[in-house]
Protein backbone atom coordinates (compact mmCIF):
# COMPACT_ATOMS: atom_id res chain seq x y z
CA UNK A 1 0.00 0.00 0.00
CA UNK A 2 1.41 3.15 -0.90
CA UNK A 3 1.47 6.18 1.39
CA UNK A 4 -0.72 9.11 0.02
CA UNK A 5 1.81 11.39 -1.89
CA UNK A 6 0.15 14.73 0.04
CA UNK A 7 1.46 12.56 3.72
CA UNK A 8 5.18 11.95 1.91
CA UNK A 9 5.45 15.66 0.69
CA UNK A 10 4.84 17.05 4.51
CA UNK A 11 6.96 14.54 5.62
CA UNK A 12 9.92 15.59 3.46
CA UNK A 13 8.87 19.30 4.57
CA UNK A 14 9.16 18.33 8.06
CA UNK A 15 12.28 16.93 7.82
CA UNK A 16 14.12 19.98 6.42
CA UNK A 17 13.11 21.54 9.58
CA UNK A 18 13.86 19.09 11.79
CA UNK A 19 17.49 20.56 12.02
CA UNK A 20 16.05 23.44 13.56
CA UNK A 21 14.09 22.21 15.53
CA UNK A 22 10.99 23.99 17.70
CA UNK A 23 8.80 22.53 20.41
CA UNK A 24 6.15 22.09 18.17
CA UNK A 25 8.15 19.67 15.68
CA UNK A 26 10.14 18.07 18.94
CA UNK A 27 7.45 15.90 19.59
CA UNK A 28 7.09 14.72 15.91
CA UNK A 29 10.86 13.40 16.47
CA UNK A 30 10.21 12.21 19.73
CA UNK A 31 7.55 10.33 18.46
CA UNK A 32 9.94 8.67 15.60
CA UNK A 33 12.48 8.13 18.42
CA UNK A 34 10.07 6.49 20.80
CA UNK A 35 9.60 3.99 17.66
CA UNK A 36 12.92 3.56 16.60
CA UNK A 37 13.68 3.01 20.57
CA UNK A 38 11.14 0.20 20.61
CA UNK A 39 11.48 -2.18 17.69
CA UNK A 40 14.81 -0.97 15.43
CA UNK A 41 17.43 0.22 18.41
CA UNK A 42 18.09 -3.50 19.54
CA UNK A 43 19.86 -4.16 15.73
CA UNK A 44 20.76 -0.77 14.92
CA UNK A 45 21.96 1.37 18.24
CA UNK A 46 23.19 4.72 17.02
CA UNK A 47 22.42 4.09 13.50
CA UNK A 48 24.65 1.18 13.66
CA UNK A 49 23.57 -2.49 12.62
CA UNK A 50 25.10 -5.45 14.67
CA UNK A 51 23.81 -8.26 12.16
CA UNK A 52 25.63 -6.81 9.34
CA UNK A 53 28.26 -4.25 10.55
CA UNK A 54 28.83 -2.88 7.16
CA UNK A 55 24.92 -2.12 6.71
CA UNK A 56 24.62 0.93 9.08
CA UNK A 57 21.96 3.37 9.11
CA UNK A 58 24.48 5.90 8.24
CA UNK A 59 23.61 7.97 4.55
CA UNK A 60 26.33 6.46 2.61
CA UNK A 61 25.24 3.04 3.88
CA UNK A 62 21.88 3.45 3.08
CA UNK A 63 22.43 5.36 -0.43
CA UNK A 64 25.30 2.37 -1.08
CA UNK A 65 22.86 -0.94 -0.29
CA UNK A 66 19.35 0.49 -0.39
CA UNK A 67 17.76 0.83 -4.23
CA UNK A 68 16.61 4.37 -5.10
CA UNK A 69 17.37 5.91 -1.43
CA UNK A 70 19.53 8.90 -3.52
CA UNK A 71 16.34 9.89 -5.74
CA UNK A 72 13.33 8.89 -2.88
CA UNK A 73 15.21 7.85 0.68
CA UNK A 74 11.79 8.67 2.14
CA UNK A 75 10.07 6.26 0.76
CA UNK A 76 12.99 3.90 0.51
CA UNK A 77 13.43 3.78 3.93
CA UNK A 78 9.68 3.00 4.23
CA UNK A 79 9.61 0.37 1.65
CA UNK A 80 12.66 -1.61 3.80
CA UNK A 81 10.60 -1.00 7.33
CA UNK A 82 7.66 -2.99 5.49
CA UNK A 83 9.00 -5.30 3.63
CA UNK A 84 12.32 -6.45 5.43
CA UNK A 85 15.40 -8.00 3.79
CA UNK A 86 17.81 -10.61 4.52
CA UNK A 87 18.03 -10.21 8.60
CA UNK A 88 15.84 -7.49 8.94
CA UNK A 89 12.15 -9.20 9.36
CA UNK A 90 9.58 -6.90 7.87
CA UNK A 91 7.28 -4.31 9.92
CA UNK A 92 4.08 -3.60 7.81
CA UNK A 93 1.85 -6.44 10.35
CA UNK A 94 3.74 -4.47 13.66
CA UNK A 95 3.62 -1.07 12.72
CA UNK A 96 0.86 1.02 11.57
CA UNK A 97 1.35 2.78 8.29
CA UNK A 98 1.61 6.26 10.42
CA UNK A 99 4.33 4.83 12.80
CA UNK A 100 6.03 3.41 9.48
CA UNK A 101 6.16 6.96 8.21
CA UNK A 102 7.09 8.54 11.69
CA UNK A 103 10.56 6.34 12.09
CA UNK A 104 11.43 6.39 8.59
CA UNK A 105 11.09 10.21 9.11
CA UNK A 106 13.57 9.53 12.34
CA UNK A 107 15.57 7.56 9.95
CA UNK A 108 16.17 9.66 7.37
CA UNK A 109 16.81 13.13 9.56
CA UNK A 110 19.37 11.08 11.56
CA UNK A 111 21.37 9.89 8.84
CA UNK A 112 21.23 13.52 7.15
CA UNK A 113 22.47 15.11 10.57
CA UNK A 114 25.17 11.91 10.95
CA UNK A 115 23.39 10.22 13.91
Amino acid sequence: MRIPLLILLLAIALLFNFQFIDPALAAEASTGSAIFSNHCASCHIGGANILVEHKTLQKSALSKYLENYDTEPIQTIIHQIQNGKSAMPAFKSKLSEQEILEVAAYVFQKAETGW
